[in-house]
């Protein structure tokens, strides 16, 4: 018995990011599963032993329910694929989950296909505070000095209360794309030039 339980453990498939935990329904018995699955048991659950059952994101990871948005379930392979990007991402930071976010729900990548390559080759900026203002203030001041680095210094060295920097009007402007995004206790701002 020992050999077998071993000998499945070992078939067992590992996740190395913290992916959360996740709520179920067991279509077999169809019931809502009374207790949270973490990403590991969603990845190894055994359909055939314990029934068919869909699983989706508990919301205590939100950047996990955020990449996952637009699905009414997640699947085994999908969290493995998520995995292997942060992995090669280096980690399973905040601002790593949000580069995925961004490259999957608003260019449209698909987490099979996706690498860290690609998400980098977006050049998404992120900026993450506990106030969307001051998130968003951040950014521009950031992404201002970033592009136009000429006229921030003369910004910057101005005494003159004529001379006035929109950070809105800036981050609106149509050479950006820009999402906010509810991260529970933090706003996160993400911002592509077009």
């Amino acid at each position: 018995m020992e050999d077998q339980t071993a000998s499945n453990l070992s078939e067992l498939e590992s996740l190395q990011c913290n992916l959360g935990m996740f709520e179920g329904f067991n279509c077999r018995t169809q019931t809502a599963l009374d207790h949270l699955v973490s990403a590991a048991g969603v990845v190894n659950w055994d359909h055939d032993q314990e029934g068919e059952a869909e699983f989706w994101p508990a919301g205590e990871v939100p950047e996990i329910a955020l990449i996952f948005k637009h699905r009414s379930s997640v699947t085994a392979a999908e969290l493995l694929d998520l995995d292997r990007v942060l992995v090669e991402l280096g980690g399973d930071s905040r601002h790593n989950f949000l580069l995925i976010h961004y490259a999957v729900n608003l260019c449209g990548d698909a987490l099979p296909t996706l690498s860290a390559e690609s998400v980098q080759d977006r050049c998404v900026q992120v900026f993450i505070g506990t106030r969307s203002r001051d998130v968003r203030r951040d950014a521009a001041l950031a992404l201002f000095e970033l592009y136009y680095p000429a006229e921030y210094r003369v910004w910057e060295k101005s005494t003159c209360d004529g001379l006035v920097f929109d950070k809105d009007l800036f981050l609106d402007s149509p050479i950006f794309q820009v999402e906010e995004v509810n991260l529970g206790d933090e706003v996160a701002v993400l911002v592509a030039a077009q």
